[in-house]
């Protein structure tokens, strides 16, 4: 009678809170040995290094020795709770921004040397209050970083002179790529591939729409922001010039 009463008041109460018996009667299946020892191994690196996902972390496990796939990381990752630091998916959009016969040539090309193509594009910082932004060069066969600058505002001014000081430096590229921004799009910016008469020394691509053409430069500002940036109290345009610097 008692036990008839118990499961009467387990029905009563199910019904109420709107969920099944079945799920009140539900016990969660432990972890086997193997797993919590990685469980163990994920938390310890990636509180090491927060901006560690799934990929890196399984990269790490194997070489301590472990065989596992990524899929069996996610999986104890999500159900640890954690996730490495990144940015969110397709947060690179290109401008519409009609030029005279705008191409992508970067498209099919095979990258064999340095200066052969260039990559450029600018990204926002985080700060304490408010936003500074930045714009980097990057040589597509090296991944070097050619030339970066930082501004409170976007104005041309700060990509021009990024421009500027990578073609002293390393001399003209075969070919530029940028996305449509007006600032890559601005006479100021363009004037620095031209020669004296007006005529380009450089050739200009333009990248469609989304993120893939400039995937490197992309690539490296995750790297920027989440693994150097952020690790760090930025307050101004100053601590960002000075981490950067470093």
């Amino acid at each position: 009678m008692i036990e008839r009463k118990a499961l009467i008041s387990i029905r009563r109460q199910c019904e109420l809170l709107g969920v099944s018996r079945r799920t009140f009667y539900y016990k969660p299946k432990v972890e086997d040995r193997f797993n919590q020892k990685l469980m163990e191994l994920i938390e310890a690196y990636y509180f090491r290094d927060p901006t560690s996902g799934s990929r890196k972390i399984t990269v790490y496990l194997r070489r301590e020795g472990y065989k596992v796939n990524r899929k069996r990381v996610q999986r104890l990752m999500k159900k640890m709770g954690l996730k490495g630091i990144c940015p969110p998916r397709r947060t690179t959009k290109s401008d519409k921004v009609s030029i005279l016969k705008p191409e992508n040539l970067v498209r099919r090309i095979v990258i064999k040397r340095p200066n052969q193509v260039w990559y450029t594009d600018i990204t926002y910082v985080r700060l304490q209050q408010g936003f500074c932004y930045v714009v980097a060069i990057m040589d597509a066969y090296s991944k070097k970083v050619l030339s970066i600058k930082s501004s409170n505002t976007l104005a041309r001014h700060f990509c021009m002179e990024a421009a500027e000081e990578a073609v002293r430096k390393y001399g003209y590229p075969e070919i530029i790529h940028a996305d449509r921004g007006k600032q890559f799009l601005s006479r100021e910016f363009l004037k620095v591939f031209m020669d004296e008469g007006g005529n380009f020394i450089s050739k200009l691509s333009f990248g469609d729409r989304g993120f893939k053409d400039n995937i490197y430069i992309e690539r490296f500002w995750r790297s920027y922001k989440y693994e150097c940036l952020r690790l760090y109290e930025v307050r101004n345009l100053r601590d960002v010039r000075e981490i950067t610097s470093r």
